[in-house]
């Protein structure tokens, strides 16, 4: 079995209003024909932060894009959708109505509109919380953290994007967030260059706690960062180890990132490595337990 924790779809309504999130992004059949030729048994659809909502209402947005996403899950059964919401609305109501509707959780950008937005966020982890749902949490693509003192189309999506959910991870952590809620996170990307740290926050930590300049955690970080999961998003081997001995091989969740990675066959071949059941739990058995699938 493959389940994909990792697929965007942007309807046509909405990809008119942006300038890079065209063509294949809302391709309805492209998007089909990926799941079929891969043989992907349930395909997870999350929202990417796109600049259409500099042209469209925000709230029209929210609205276009859940409905859009419960046709496809009508129509093709593999779908899994995460709707999106208008936190300047009635969160409760838009969050048990999305789960009326089918979807099985809400995707949030890491930022918004270049800051962190993390006390306008409570609303939504309470109610997700309270009907049950997962978070999916995806990099900031406009004006991520760092954008304003550097402009460039790689460096933005390959830095930019990575500590823009990193930073957003580590507030979740020093602000308590991940240990008050009892909330299913899933991090985009393997969180960004968290993984890398693991060893740098529990050193710093502890250095900084012998001097009390930093609050107590209880735990060290590692042990706290360990409750999310994270997507693999087309990276390779040997990031997706580092984010294992960090999160755990129960907490990784193997994701294509379709479209802008594509090469299914040579990613999960990769995988190899690691071994029948640990490439198991990657690829469906973790992803299953989420959904209770």
């Amino acid at each position: 079995m493959l389940f994909d924790a990792h697929i965007h779809f942007i309807p046509q309504e909405i990809s008119i209003h942006s300038d890079f999130y065209k063509g294949i992004w809302s391709d309805k059949n492209k998007l089909y024909e990926f799941v079929d030729i891969n043989n992907i048994d349930k395909a997870m659809l999350v929202f990417p932060s796109i600049d259409a909502y500099l042209k469209l209402d925000f709230k029209r947005l929210c609205e276009i894009y859940n409905f859009n996403l419960e046709n496809l899950m009508k129509e093709n059964k593999k779908i899994i959708g995460f709707g999106i919401v208008d936190l300047g609305e009635d969160v409760d109501l838009q969050v048990k109505t999305l789960k009326e509707r089918g979807f099985k959780g809400i995707s949030i950008p890491s930022s918004q509109d270049g800051k962190y937005i993390l006390e306008e966020l409570i609303p939504l982890f309470k109610v997700v919380e309270k009907y049950d749902l997962t978070i999916f949490v995806h990099p900031q693509t406009i004006n991520p953290i760092g954008f304003e003192r550097v402009k460039d189309p790689l460096l933005m999506p390959v830095l930019e994007y990575s500590f823009d959910i990193s930073m957003f991870l580590g507030l979740l952590l020093m602000e308590g967030i991940l240990e008050k809620f009892n909330i299913r996170f899933i991090f985009s990307s393997l969180a960004g260059v968290i993984p890398f740290l693991k060893d740098r926050f529990d050193r710093v930590y502890t250095m900084l706690r012998s001097r009390n300049m930093v609050k107590d955690l209880g735990r060290l970080p590692s042990q706290i960062l360990n409750k999310i999961y994270v997507d693999t998003s087309a990276a390779p081997i040997n990031n997706i180890r580092l984010a294992i001995e960090l999160f755990g091989e129960d907490k990784i969740l193997w994701g294509s990132d379709y479209p802008a990675n594509a090469d299914v066959k040579k990613n999960l071949k990769m995988l190899d490595v690691l071994g029948p059941q640990l490439k198991e739990k990657i690829t469906y058995k973790n992803f299953a337990k989420i959904f209770n699938l």
